[in-house]
């Protein structure tokens, strides 16, 4: 166990230092100067009962968002197949459900991992609480990991959500685990949170019994019509701070610099890619928001001297 005292001292040093122990430490566990590509296809779209106020895909609320079913397996093929032609080495689906369903569509997304693993490529998926038995079949199936985030400290986390509690999402976490699933976990800055809420949410993740073998670290993007959709966006220096903190609690780990990078310019993600962060979401969009375009990313690939990570 790491104490919230260390975690703390960690997170509050002067950013330089910061930044230099992670880079360290991400230089002895890391490939130097390799940030893995990964898509996020939205495969089933907005309808979701849950009231996390962050996201458009909420039933709750006035959004633009596109609503969907799930969507035809020939077409998830075709964006995997695109992404990877892209260089993308990771596809994750995520689609708005409350909990991962039973019957049809389950099997429908059993279907989805099978032909993305039989790919070659990592298969992700995202769709809510899981039970056991859902994980085992997920498992069977070559799912490489499933991303269920904390989103924030278990202290913030009913101001953000009341239709599912913070117990529920650590249940799901730790049946991804016992299935033999990677699990992929991290959270939100920018939504009104403290520092000392930051903190609190990098110490759980640290004390995961396993580690994440993944952690994303997402910019809150306001959309117009959830109860967040006003807020300013947040300081980069802070994703910098996340970053740092993460790489060094967790030196295994990818650190995946994922929602609102479209906020920031090459020479602040260089600083996230320095200070720890070795992958990035790329696609024109990541579920409903936007993302820089395949062309962005490789221009600052190019500039940064960055090459995308190969499955090892």
């Amino acid at each position: 166990m790491i104490s919230l005292e260390s975690v703390t001292q960690i997170y509050h040093q002067p950013l330089l230092s910061l930044v230099f122990e992670a880079q360290s430490i991400h230089r002895q566990y890391q490939p130097i100067d390799a940030v893995q590509i990964c898509t996020l296809s939205n495969i089933k779209s907005g309808r979701c009962p849950e009231d996390c106020k962050y996201c458009p895909q909420s039933a709750r609320y006035p959004t633009a968002v596109e609503e969907y079913p799930l969507l035809p397996l020939a077409e998830v093929i075709s964006q995997a197949q695109a992404a990877k032609q892209q260089g993308a080495t990771r596809f994750c689906m995520g689609a708005a459900w409350r909990n991962a369903p039973d019957g049809e569509d389950f099997e429908r997304v059993i279907e989805m991992v099978e032909t993305v693993a039989g790919m070659g490529m990592e298969a992700c998926v995202t769709m809510g609480m899981l039970r056991p038995d859902q994980a085992q079949r997920l498992a069977q199936a070559g799912l490489t990991a499933y991303n269920h985030n904390l989103d924030t400290s278990a202290s913030f986390y009913p101001e953000i959500i009341s239709t599912r509690t913070y117990r529920d999402r650590l249940d799901t976490i730790k049946n991804v685990a016992e299935a033999g699933i990677q699990v992929c976990c991290g959270g939100i800055v920018g939504m009104g949170e403290t520092e000392g809420d930051r903190i609190e949410l990098l110490h759980t993740l640290a004390n995961l019994n396993p580690k994440p073998e993944s952690v994303p670290i997402n910019a809150l993007a306001p959309v117009t019509g959830t109860p967040l959709g006003d807020l300013a966006p947040i300081d980069p220096l802070v994703l910098v701070r996340m970053v740092a903190t993460a790489r060094i609690l967790m030196p295994r780990a990818m650190v995946r610099l994922s929602a609102g990078r479209d906020r920031l310019s090459a020479s602040e993600q260089a600083l996230c890619f320095l200070a720890g962060a070795n992958s990035i979401f790329a696609s024109d969009k990541l579920l409903t928001t936007t993302n820089p375009s395949w062309q962005e990313d490789k221009d600052m690939f190019a500039k940064l001297g960055i090459v995308s990570k190969e499955l090892v």
